[in-house]
């Protein structure tokens, strides 16, 4: 990798400007979401095709995430990070000008193509400027600034959706965004000789087919009902042959789009399997969490921002934790961490249609303490072991894989409440009937009745609700048994004496 830190710039300045980096990425993702039910009625979306808002930006991310090593090879960080910003700005100003969901769709996936490089490249950059013995501050550090901007996002973009509309959580994004720049262009310069290798295009277009097929047969597989679906056969037959040549390719390939070097290391190989995990597990709750509130519990914008926002919190308090566990094991911070991820999914499986603000804000609080936790010594672990010149293409496939568990996994989850939610409703509905209990009090029960249509539909309304509700408590199952799950694969990784 080339060097990354001019003479004259000290390495505060260089982790200010990459933590602004990776500031603008992570912020989209939770100031979007606030805004989610909000898209929905406003763009005329079902749940599904408005989850495509989220996930078809975490996509587009995890396409383009690898071929960072080579485009830095090639142009150099400085050009790669100012002109992604450039790029990531101009995407979220037409975000905010889009009057379709397809356009909308578009636009995010701009957001994400330009911003994959900054994540990973951001992470290389500390990497390399830092030395062992001070990598753990600046990843602390690091991942605090981070979280600023997602722990204040939501409540503001929740606030502004509110009094204005949904455009105007993109529009919030625009001044973070020439802050960024101008911290880049100031702080983080090249030095040294630049690569003109040659990107491996058919790993990366076989890499590219297999994801995005994957991606589609998770969000359309329940609505074309599978097995049954020419369309999801495709899917697989695609995926299969597209995994098939990829993994031939590399491993006959001179220069492969993935170096399987790589995975010759211990902890990277088990690094990159948890931060599949920490992908399924960090951004869901944040896509799931708003829909829930507003759709079945009619909660305002404002206040799911805020708990959201209370997520953000625990983060913080999360990393200062982390800041005074530097000699332990770091097995044990991971623990720590995905046991509280674990709990607090097991705590929203318990919601209901009367759980207080409060208790979601707590959840919260819990979620993104474990997730704070876990992050850093699993950052420090992936790539403790690794030669320095194997740390950017590392970072790449790092991140890659982090942001394909959180797209694949948001689809499951939304999957879950979707099919679960349906199977709930068939069931409740075997118990309505003339003669039921509930029916025989219309004064006290209001607008239900088995007489009219209105009372009907009223009727209807309010079974589809609470077994939409049994879908939200069994996709938290889910996410609970994924959490403790990967407490077997954090015990196999290796500490050096």
């Amino acid at each position: 990798m080339a060097e990354t830190r001019s003479t004259t710039t000290p390495p505060g300045l260089i982790l200010l400007a990459v933590s602004l980096c990776t500031m603008l990425y992570a912020l989209t993702t939770t100031i979007v979401n606030v805004v989610l039910p909000q898209l929905q009625g406003a763009l005329s979306a079902t749940p599904e095709q408005v989850s495509w808002v989220v996930t078809l930006n975490v996509i587009a991310t995890a396409v383009f995430t690898p071929v960072t090593g080579w485009i830095t090879a090639r142009w150099g960080h400085r050009a790669v990070i100012l002109w992604s910003i450039i790029g990531f700005s101009i995407s979220s100003l037409l975000c905010a000008t889009a009057d379709s969901l397809v356009a909308l769709i578009i636009y995010r996936i701009g957001q994400g193509a330009f911003g994959a490089p900054l994540v990973p490249l951001s992470q290389a950059i500390i990497i390399a400027v830092y030395p062992p013995e001070r990598r753990a501050f600046a990843q602390g550090v690091f991942g605090m600034a981070v979280v600023i901007g997602p722990a204040i996002a939501p409540a503001m973009g929740g606030y502004l959706a509110e009094v204005y509309n949904w455009r105007y959580v993109f529009i919030l994004i625009l001044p973070i965004c020439a802050a960024t720049l101008l911290a880049s262009w100031l702080w983080i310069h090249d030095a040294g000789e630049r690569s003109l290798a040659r990107l491996d295009w058919t790993g990366f277009l076989m890499f590219s087919i297999a994801i995005t097929s994957a991606q589609l047969l998770m969000d359309r597989g329940e609505r074309l009902d599978w097995w049954e679906s020419s369309e999801v056969l495709a899917y697989i037959a695609i995926i299969g042959a597209s995994l098939w040549i990829l993994i031939i390719h590399t491993m006959t390939a001179t220069q492969p789009f993935f170096n399987p070097r790589l995975f010759l290391d211990r902890n990277f190989s088990i690094g990159v399997l948890l931060v599949f995990i920490y992908g399924m597990l960090n951004i869901t709750p944040t896509v799931m969490i708003p829909t829930m509130l507003q759709n079945l519990m009619g909660y305002p914008d404002s206040m799911i921002g805020i708990l959201l926002a209370m997520r953000g919190a625990g983060m913080i308090l999360g990393f200062f934790t982390v800041a005074r566990m530097g000699n332990l094991d770091p097995r044990i911070g991971m623990i720590i961490g995905i046991v509280a991820i674990g709990m607090s999914g097991w705590n929203m499986a318990q919601f209901n249609l009367e759980t207080a603000p409060l208790a979601v804000a707590l959840n919260g609080v819990m979620q993104g303490y474990g997730s704070a936790i876990m992050w850093v010594p699993l950052s420090l672990v992936a790539f403790a072991t690794l030669n320095a010149r194997l740390l950017p293409d590392a970072a790449a496939i790092f991140h890659l894989l982090r942001n394909f568990g959180t797209s694949i996994f948001v689809s499951a989850s939304v999957l879950v409440v979707s099919r679960t939610g349906r199977i709930g409703y068939a069931e409740m509905g075997e118990f309505i009937t003339p003669f039921s209990d509930v029916l025989r009090f219309p004064n006290l029960m209001g607008s239900w009745d088995a007489e009219s249509v209105k009372g009907l539909s009223a009727l209807s309304s309010e079974i589809n609700r609470q077994a939409l509700m049994v879908g939200y408590t069994n996709s938290f199952v889910l996410y609970a048994v994924v959490s403790f799950a990967a407490i077997p694969l954090i015990l196999m990784v290796k500490i050096k004496p």
